[in-house]
């Protein structure tokens, strides 16, 4: 009979897998990663000569803050993009490819100034360009 106490073998956690896994993990996510580049972007921006448009050869689009449209200033009907293109070509007349101004009151309502860049963009009109008013108080 044998009357010692018994031995017992306690479990062992080996960490080494478990290390060697991790590391895996690591490298693999580093590897995958993608940085932002915004750095190793060098761009030059264009400059404005702050010149108008001649009144005869643009048709002015002006959005107001409750997204009304005027074409020329005579008001659109309502604010479909269906009425706004029919004004917007009669507007242009015998004219392929006018110049539209969008003036835009600061208050007006993104969608608004899409749906005209929208209405310009199904009617093939591409010389498309925002009044903005300068320090002085001048329209450009």
């Amino acid at each position: 009979m044998n009357f010692r106490p018994r031995r017992r073998d306690y479990p062992e956690l080996n960490l080494i897998p478990m290390i060697d896994v991790l590391i895996v993990l690591l490298i693999f996510l580093v590897l995958t990663t993608t940085f932002s580049r915004e750095a190793e972007l060098q761009i030059q921006l264009p400059e404005a000569t702050g010149q108008t448009a001649s009144e005869e050869k643009s048709i002015d689009i002006v959005v107001d803050t409750e997204g009304r449209y005027f074409v020329n200033e005579h008001q659109v009907v309502n604010t479909q993009i269906e009425t706004l293109k029919k004004a917007i070509l009669e507007a242009a007349g015998e004219r392929k490819d006018p110049l539209l101004v969008i003036n835009a009151d600061q208050r007006a309502t993104h969608q608004s100034v899409i749906t005209v860049l929208d209405a310009a963009s199904q009617l093939g009109f591409t010389h498309v360009t925002f009044a903005a008013k300068s320090e002085a108080g001048e329209t450009h």
